[in-house]
């Protein structure tokens, strides 16, 4: 996916982050004083919604607790979070909303904020840009005297927002205005469409109170500040109200050193946006994380990315340039997950993670304390099993864990933490029949268990036996510590995290995960046989209850388990793959075969997609009405607005008719794509070439073509199969890389100090030093060196393209104007 294209620059956008709760939620006075109502809350791309939370009953102060994040697969220009209150019998109602403009998404970035919730304004919910283009004539009127004339060309919008989930019907309006002026025009209405072509040109007389002598038009300063076009978008509703969809206001100034001045203006809120005084409507506490990755063709990134793909074979490990990126950016955990990926995609995992997990044992003392930090080697090992484990986690513990939610018996154990009307004994077991449930299929898996993880758990128990020969535990509690206290006992305490469950579990839930979790960490750690496990447990109600499970037939399901995923014994590979279901939802799908455009062609379905197959049904839960096998699938693309006048639009491409479907949003669409084309991207026989639009009529809309069997007129954006489980984006992480690099300069920096001192080569090292890993201070100095030879090199590049971006006024870059 990275090399699709070498030579382009991608702008890769990305939002992270957790809606934490609300409090105080509505006016706390007054007639639309909120009581005790259901509330939920939404993430909205400009006006396009894009995530929900679940609802939650009867409270003015939910905690949410709701984790996100989606890659964003277009421009926006605001970020905003809506708190509706839910209701059964009309529509649902805007409680208030936090907006935050894509220029200050920095500011707040990474960081837990209270928001103020402000009022839902219709006259604010705008999103979109506006071309225009202006121009000053000189005119001769038929008594002889010049008089001036502005021409205002409307040449299109882009970007509109929907109204009611359909494409609107917009026209703009052009006025002239000043002190003792406001003359106003209007474009013809657009039927069905966000980005509507206008080219419509206006003309207005500029009247002046002063005589002109000059052959040459001048503008006078006087007169333009008096004068600006103002340009309004509104949504044509016929019987009802128009809809105002935003507005830009150009003073006539800058037509004073540009004659003729054409641009892209961003549609803003009437006012722009000015809050009016309201009631207290109650805030929203919000961590939200903003990422932009300007991405350069490959080739940018050879000298950096050769430099981190060599590090498995340097010797010393600590000089390598992966374990300096680790020692300089110690602080910041997600440093480490792009080197992971990169050396995932090239095969160079395994080698590194060997090597550095080598010198974490070395400086290991005790048997007990094995893998005990938060090192270099355990976040890499953390990180490679979140990546290639995902698939074995919901394999293993998605049907399991949506029992547990859906009957949702009562399990509190805690006696200070019983209800009156608490059964403990039958609480108690109630989560011994859970625990075994979790329990079974955690130890009844290891055949599912990706080989890349197998071959991981192998050197890390041979490595440990040969640190520690006298020790016969410590082959199982190295992979043990790995496998079950940092994978499945994370996953069960937070399932959501890992798409597990689709929402944060209710209160009651969470408990039931917690323990369950904490009873999944003993059963599985292996500290040593000869060792007490109760011993490990602080709470005397989790030693009461864990004695039930103190059994040889648990040790001996836990070392078979160890024994299967860590031998040196291949598994066969199974003849029936577990079916796994990778994405669905509810779309809209059209009839398949239909030669003509119709609302009524199109019907709400569930899609689903597994490893195995597409299909949809009437509803979540139904029989397929339709099942496309994964193996038929020869392309997934994007489809043009224009085919049916709807936005978020994809085709499924097989050996029958295409599927034409549509998400209910930008992210949505873009990750049924993905989701897709990733599933399929190795089957034999993928198209190179696609058709954009539809065959409707009797002919392709794209390439007007009448013959339906006709090839693509334009290349698919997957055509390369590529065989490989992970769709890994090289270019991005190694641009990641760079930014971590450059963010840590001082401390990089400091470290080649450190080489350079007489200290460190006579092994006494200072205070300040004392955090990096310098085995072969040499080594480690040329590495260095080596690395700002290609952070200078590619800073350049940057800087370079940078150079080149979009002008103010384009149409990637366009001006953010006035309002009234």
């Amino acid at each position: 996916m990275a090399e699709e294209d070498d030579t382009r620059i991608r702008i890769l956008q990305s939002l992270r982050g957790k809606i934490c709760e609300a409090k105080n939620l509505g006016p706390s006075s007054g007639p639309a004083r909120l009581r005790d109502v259901s509330t939920f809350c939404t993430i909205s791309l400009d006006q396009e919604e894009v995530f929900r939370t679940k609802v939650f009953e009867k409270t003015l102060s939910p905690f949410y607790g709701e984790d996100f994040y989606f890659e964003i697969p277009r421009p926006f220009q605001c970020l905003s979070f809506y708190v509706y209150s839910k209701s059964v019998f009309q529509r649902d109602l805007p409680v208030g909303k936090v907006s935050i403009r894509k220029e200050d998404l920095c500011k707040i970035s990474g960081k837990e904020n209270w928001f103020t919730l402000q009022p839902v304004d219709p006259n604010s919910q705008v999103q979109g840009k506006v071309h225009l283009e202006m121009k000053l004539n000189e005119l001769i009127t038929e008594n002889g005297s010049l008089s001036q004339q502005l021409s205002v060309r409307i040449i299109a919008c882009q970007g509109l927002p929907l109204i009611s989930g359909q494409n609107c019907d917009p026209y703009a309006t052009v006025t002239l205005v000043g002190r003792t002026r406001n003359d106003q025009k209007k474009t013809k209405v657009k039927k069905k469409t966000s980005d509507p072509q206008f080219e419509e040109t206006f003309y207005f007389e500029v009247t002046r109170s002063s005589s002109y002598k000059k052959s040459q038009f001048q503008v006078e300063e006087e007169d333009i500040e008096k004068l600006a076009i103002k340009v309004e978008l509104w949504d044509n509703e016929n019987l009802a109200q128009d809809v105002f969809l935003g507005e830009t206001r150009v003073s006539l100034k800058i037509l004073k050193n540009d004659h003729v001045h054409r641009a892209w203006y961003l549609l803003l809120p009437k006012g722009n946006g000015n809050k009016s005084k309201a009631d207290d409507l109650g805030s929203l506490r919000l961590n939200v994380t903003y990422t932009e990755d300007t991405v350069l063709p490959s080739a940018c990134y050879d000298p950096l990315s050769n430099l981190l793909l060599k590090s498995p074979d340097v010797k010393p490990i600590s000089a390598s340039a992966a374990h300096i990126l680790g020692d300089v950016c110690r602080d910041h955990n997600e440093a480490v997950l792009p080197v992971v990926r990169l050396l995932l995609h090239h095969n160079r995992l395994l080698p590194f993670l060997t090597a550095i997990v080598d010198l974490e044992l070395h400086n290991t003392q005790e048997a007990n304390t094995i893998f005990r930090g938060n090192t270099l080697a355990t976040r890499c090992i953390d990180d490679m099993m979140k990546i290639v484990g995902r698939s074995y986690l919901m394999v293993t513990l998605k049907q399991v864990l949506e029992e547990i939610c859906n009957t949702n018996k009562p399990c509190e154990i805690d006696p200070i933490k019983l209800k009156e009307s608490d059964n403990v004994e039958a609480n108690k077991e109630n989560l011994q029949g859970y625990v075994q449930k979790v329990f079974s299929s955690i130890t009844e898996s290891s055949s599912s268990c990706p080989p890349l993880m197998c071959d991981v758990f192998r050197s890390l128990r041979q490595m440990a036996s040969k640190r520690f020969p006298a020790d016969p535990h410590v082959q199982y509690s190295a992979v043990s510590s790995f496998v079950f206290l940092r994978f499945f006992a994370v996953a069960v305490l937070s399932p959501h995290t890992f798409q597990l469950l689709p929402h944060y579990p209710d209160p009651d839930i969470s408990r039931t995960l917690t323990l369950i979790s904490k009873t999944i960490q003993t059963l599985g750690s292996w500290g040593s046989l000869s060792k007490n496990k109760l011993a490990s447990f602080k709470e005397n109600y989790m030693y009461d209850f864990f004695k039930s499970f103190q059994e040889d037939k648990c040790i001996e399901k836990v070392k078979q388990f160890l024994d299967d995923i860590s031998s040196n014994v291949s598994k066969e590979s199974s003849a029936l793959e577990d079916c796994l279901v990778l994405k669905e939802g509810e779309v809209h799908k059209r009839a398949q075969g239909r030669k003509r455009i119709g609302k009524k062609n199109f019907k709400k379905r569930w899609l689903r997609v597994t490893n195995q197959e597409l299909s949809y049904h009437k509803h979540r839960g139904k029989e397929a009405l339709f099942v496309i096998s994964v193996k038929s699938i020869l392309g997934v693309e994007k489809l043009d607005e224009s085919a049916f006048n709807r936005k978020n639009m994809f085709q499924v491409i097989h050996t029958d008719k295409p599927l034409y479907v549509q998400a209910g949003n930008c992210v949505e669409a873009n990750e049924w794509v993905e989701v897709l084309s990733q599933v399929s991207r190795c089957n034999p026989g993928r198209l190179s070439t696609y058709h954009p639009s539809a065959y409707l009529m009797g002919s392709w809309l794209c390439c007007r073509s009448t013959s339906e069997t006709q090839p693509g007129c334009k290349p698919c954006t997957m055509s390369m199969p590529v065989n490989i489980q992970l769709d890994i984006d090289c270019d991005r992480e190694s641009e990641r890389i760079f930014s971590m690099f450059s963010s840590n300069l001082t401390k990089l920096q400091k470290m080649e100090d450190a080489c350079a001192g007489l200290s460190v080569y006579l092994g006494q090292q200072q205070e300040e030093y004392s955090l990096f890993t310098i085995q072969d201070p040499r080594e480690t100095f040329q590495t260095i060196q080596q690395i700002r030879a290609a952070l200078d090199e590619l800073q350049a590049h940057h800087e370079t393209h940078g150079a080149l971006a979009d002008e103010p006024g384009s149409m990637e870059n366009p001006i953010v104007g006035k309002t009234s």
